[in-house]
């Protein structure tokens, strides 16, 4: 197989994310559910954000934060995502091109806004996010170009997603170029509710052709349908190559057929914004793997990763990550 001229191509909801600190009786008053994502329309959105107070503006969305982490590794990356060509659109794409990540996908002049998420952050350092997807619903199979699906070692996918058909048509359609290509595909579940939304189509989607899998301890138990971690495990490890499983301060558990590598989390002081965890250890994980290390060292990668971006506010790394890691000796 030819060498890859992309290490990750990421597929997702291009998001603009706007953080706001609340304390936990303003979720209660609105009826949120701490720590879950749900999708609102514009106008509750016009309206949650009325009543948050001030906000931080930071380019996100899961798979692109993944992305912005491989390369701020130093990993070689692209994205195919929707936004419009409006004042958010430009500021996400900005800060992806900045980065050196590949953005080319075509911004429309009109059609619905560039999705934005509303994160709400409790003291507990806990993250509730609402979340319109405007533009980033129009992604379709037309927006999936074949020629870089082919130059990338691994295509990473965001399991919300599956939520719209045209979305997870051209979902299905990068995953099978992928394949064609002698590439490999990976997938996060992204929500437990995500997972009980599509629990029978992931099972067959991850059944049939994915490679890497990542999820954390409550999405994997949700999949499967079982109370333990260790079921859950058991599980899974049938179902795909490699799965990469989360469980907070208790680190990670990576599997492999046989193999399984226990990972412990890296410290961190504090947990300032739990956002992006799961996104970043992704991104350790993921540029460990296109550069033929270990599994462990993938998974100690990764919780470098998370560990830095859970100690700040916002989604994506404020250090070079790979400065970070040749500081903890782990590049």
């Amino acid at each position: 197989m030819r060498s890859a001229e992309f290490d990750v191509l990421g597929i997702g909801n291009a998001i603009v994310d706007v953080f706001a600190r609340v304390d936990d009786d303003f979720l209660v008053s609105r009826d949120l559910t701490k720590g879950m994502m749900r999708l609102i329309d514009e106008p509750e959105g016009h309206a949650l954000y009325a009543q948050m107070g001030p906000g931080v503006e930071i380019s996100g969305g899961s798979a692109a934060n993944t992305i912005a982490g491989v390369a701020s590794f130093g990993g070689k990356a692209a994205y195919f995502g929707k936004v419009k060509a409006d004042q958010l659109g430009e500021i996400f794409a900005h800060d992806l091109n900045a980065q050196g990540v590949r953005f080319e996908t075509h911004r429309p002049l009109d059609g619905p806004a560039t999705a934005r998420s509303l994160i709400l952050i409790t003291p507990d350092g806990e993250r509730t996010m609402n979340t319109f997807l405007g533009a980033s619903n129009n992604l379709s199979p037309a927006d999936v170009e074949e020629a870089i699906v082919a130059r990338s070692h691994v295509t990473y996918m965001e399991g919300y997603l599956w939520d719209r058909p045209s979305a997870r048509e051209a979902f299905k359609l990068a995953a099978r170029l992928a394949h064609r290509a002698g590439r490999q595909t990976s997938l996060t579940l992204s929500d437990s509710f995500c997972v009980e939304r599509h629990r029978e189509s992931f099972l067959d989607l991850i059944r049939g052709g994915i490679d890497i899998l990542f999820a954390n301890e409550k999405e994997i138990a949700w999949l499967y349908q079982v109370g333990d971690f260790d079921d859950a495990l058991q599980a899974v490890r049938h179902d795909c190559e490699i799965a990469a499983l989360t469980r907070s301060e208790a680190g990670c558990v990576i599997v492999k057929g046989e193999e399984v590598h226990v990972v412990p989390a890296h410290p961190v002081a504090k947990v300032v914004d739990a956002t992006g965890a799961g996104d970043l250890f992704a991104a350790g994980f993921l540029y460990g793997y296109t550069h033929g290390r270990g599994l462990a060292d993938c998974g100690r990668l990764g919780a470098l990763a998370a560990a830095e971006v859970i100690s700040h506010v916002g989604a994506r790394p404020e250090v070079s990550l790979a400065e970070h890691a040749r500081h903890h000796g782990l590049l």
